[in-house]
Parts: structure tokens; sequence; C-alpha cells
């Protein structure tokens, strides 16, 4: 089995990267490139990009930013953001993003990820589920999320999404559980063990990480290939250097930290 990625996710808005608890109540984190070198120098295995105010706003990702990280970076990085059709998905990648990632522009066109696997290859595409667990007791998607004010409930079921976008040509799937979301809790190892018996491309946890011992349990517990975090690398609650070797002590494989 290759080995398990760990992934800072920098969540940019206004130039600058931010973290917010369920997508509200957002703080500045730093710069954009500061951290990206940060992370390539800890150890990162791959970083994650999102401008969390593109889709919302109706825009795609700035490409300025996207430029400038490219010439610090010597690790693979994805970007997301109101990538909506494939031209504009060709100018993050000619930017120099290894992969793009889509959510709401999936939702609302679903067919766009066929469009993208058939002209980069489903290597270069990630999809990005959102879901919230409601009374019923089903996962549902959310959309929208960058801005809480316009997020919006489509009403599908996670795991039915899920079995559409592997079957369109998502060479990878981001799922992040929005209960758990900025709250340092742990991941939802149910909802990601309910994915992980569907997915049959690597799944990527996102949504709840404040302590090494809950990246241990998502790789052990939901078999995920990749952990995203961003508060807690952001500011220090869990270095990743520590971190592998943690991981590699409980049997976990990933590749040496720096």
């Amino acid at each position: 089995m290759p080995a398990r990625r760990i992934m800072p996710c920098l969540d940019v808005r206004g130039g600058r990267v931010v973290k917010g608890v369920r997508f509200r109540a957002h703080v500045d984190c730093g710069a954009i490139e500061d951290l990206a070198r940060r992370y390539r120098d800890e150890g990162a295995d791959e970083l994650v990009f999102y401008d969390i105010g593109a889709s919302p706003a109706g825009r795609s990702v700035d490409l300025d930013w996207v430029g400038r990280v490219a010439r610090v970076l010597d690790i693979p990085f994805c970007v997301a953001g109101g990538i909506d059709s494939v031209a504009k998905a060709r100018a993050v990648l000619r930017a120099g993003a290894d992969k793009v990632s889509v959510n709401t522009p999936a939702l609302m066109r679903p067919d766009l990820i066929d469009e993208l696997a058939d002209a980069f290859g489903v290597q270069c595409v990630v999809v990005g589920i959102d879901s919230t667990r409601e009374a019923d007791g089903e996962w549902r998607l959310r959309s929208h999320t960058g801005d809480a004010e316009r997020m919006r409930a489509p009403g599908r079921r996670m795991l039915d999404w899920l079995l559409e976008v592997q079957a369109r040509g998502a060479g990878e799937v981001v799922l992040n559980c929005i209960d758990s979301d900025g709250v340092r809790r742990g991941y939802d190892l149910a909802q990601l063990a309910a994915a992980r018996a569907l997915c049959r491309v690597p799944l990527i946890a996102s949504g709840g990480a404040g302590t090494i011992a809950h990246f241990v349990d998502a790789f052990a517990r939901a078999d995920v290939d990749g952990a995203l975090a961003a508060g807690a690398f952001h500011d220090g609650s869990v270095r990743i250097p520590v971190l592998k070797r943690s991981l590699g002590l409980h049997g976990v494989e990933v590749r040496d930290a720096a």
C-alpha cells in the first residue's frame, strides 16, 4: 500500500490564509507563501489550497497566488475554488498546480467531472465533498460552503454522490465532515468508514483534527489514504515531523519527515 499522506490545508481569502470553525468566524493565519514554505520544509506530502470565497462569489480562483505558490514549492499541491470549466482548470494547472479540486461547481453541473477527467486524466481531478449528518441520520451534502451565509443544502445523500463522482472520473475524494470542521475533536470516523466502504479511489479525511491521536485513528480505524488538517498545523498544536514519527510508531506507513 502507498504511504499515507499528511496534507496541510490552506483556506485563502483576500490573498491571506484564514481558518474558521464550521466555515464561520475566520481568523487570519498568515501569508500564503510563508505557510507554503513552512509546510514544505516540515515534510508535508502535499498541500491543498481552497479559495473559499470563489464559488460563493461566482468567480474562479486567483491565478496570481497560484503562480507564486508554484515558484516556492517542490511538492505537489492542489487548488480549489470556483473551477467550473475545463478552461479554468487548465489555467490553474498551467499556473503550476498539480491537481484541481471541484465541489460546488460539480454539484451544479456533474458533467464537469467527466470533462475534467477526459481533458487532464483522473490523476488531476479531485472532488471535494462537504456533508453533515441530518436529523434522520443520513449524511447529506452542502454546497457554497466557503461562506456560511450562502451555504446551500442540495438534499443529496453523501454516499450516493460519492458513487457518482467515482463513476464520472474523480481520481481522489476529499470528504470534509462539516460537523467536525474546526472543532478539533477528531475526524468523523463513522462517516469516513462508511465512505471508505464505497470508495475505490484515494479517500482523504478532512475536518476535526486536533491531536496526533486523531490522525492515528483516521488511518487505523477508517483506512483513509490521507489526512488533511488546517488549524492544528497553523498554530503548531501538531507538528508534521512529530506527527510522522508517531504514525510510524503506530504502524502507519508515511514518507520520511524533514
